[in-house]
């Protein structure tokens, strides 16, 4: 057995950051995480300082915003993972600055956690998003530094609770909005499931200098699958309203931030198609719930039985 790999979490009090940090150290590996001081003070985030503590995580003080301290803190371990939000996005130049200097990383997990922006075809303003999470992959690649991308697809948690519908705290149980026709195919993806299969990869020869699509079949619907499966747990027919593509683009255009932006994503995901529309190419992608058949996630459908 090889030595697990030092794993250090950039964003690691953010939304999908807590679960790669507990799945590093579900995974026994020696883990570290990049915690600005005034987090620890923070009410909220401090408590998941505080859990991380509990673990057994290495709190390493320092800012993607402060070279010195970034390139100390990537000195003691082997492995990055990126989970910085997306006003950050642009600025993971910095850290493959750092990793440059640092020189030992054997790789490098930019924040994705979204969809493939390889193979997407958003209206703005998502479009602008995407593209400079192309940008740092370009970046990363023209630095030479090993690498895995992680597109995780929708996260259950922001999508499932409500069906994607705004305001709502539950599913619908009446009447719902569809944007589209509803027959584009999305995935919908349990947040501990991905930090498993993130962690997962950080060792492993198949998926370096590759992407790791998490799209497990059992976890890809279309809205009217979605709707379907929901009014069988609950045994009621919803009265459904469908969006057309023209309508919600004049919403997107006339919305402020940051609705736009999750309904220009919504237009990419749930009108275009964009997670689901293209083949895997083997030399450069691969499926995690492929190659990882040994973990059980949970499926749309488990998930959804929560709510009945």
């Amino acid at each position: 057995m090889a030595e697990k790999s030092k794993i250090l979490v950039i964003g690691g009090t953010g939304y999908i950051g807590k679960f790669i940090v507990e799945a590093s150290v579900k995974a026994g590996h020696p883990t570290f995480a990049l915690v600005r001081e005034s987090t620890v003070s923070d009410p909220v985030k401090g408590k998941i300082v505080e859990n991380f503590k509990n673990l057994g995580v290495t709190l390493l003080y320092g800012d993607i915003y402060d070279h010195e301290s970034l390139v100390k803190a990537i000195k003691q371990v082997d492995v990055v993972i990126s989970a910085v939000g997306n006003m950050q996005i642009a600025d993971q130049t910095k850290i493959i600055e750092a990793i440059k200097e640092a020189g030992k990383v054997k790789r490098f997990l930019p924040s994705e956690f979204g969809m493939d922006v390889d193979h997407v075809n958003a209206v703005e303003p998502a479009k602008t998003a995407f593209a400079s999470k192309a940008q740092i992959r370009r970046a990363i690649e023209a630095a030479g530094i090993p690498y895995t991308y992680v597109p995780s697809n929708y996260f259950a948690g922001y999508f499932l609770p409500t069906l994607a519908q705004p305001g709502l705290t539950a599913p619908p149980r009446d009447k719902i909005t569809i944007l589209g026709d509803g027959n584009a195919k999305a995935i919908y993806n349990k947040e501990e499931d991905i930090g498993t299969y993130t962690i997962k990869a950080v060792d492993d020869p198949i998926t370096l200098n590759k992407t790791l699509l998490i799209k497990p079949p059992k976890n890809t619907y279309s809205f009217n699958e979605l709707v379907a499966l929901w009014e069988k747990k609950i045994g009621k027919t919803l009265e459904k309203t469908y969006v057309p593509e023209e309508q919600l683009l004049k919403t997107i255009q006339e919305s402020p931030i940051p609705i736009n932006i999750i309904l220009s994503i919504n237009h990419s995901a749930f009108v275009k198609g964009d997670m689901t529309n293209f083949e895997l190419d083997p030399a450069k992608e691969v499926e995690a719930s492929e190659l990882y058949p040994d973990v059980k996630y949970t499926t749309v459908e488990e998930y959804l039985d929560q709510f009945v």
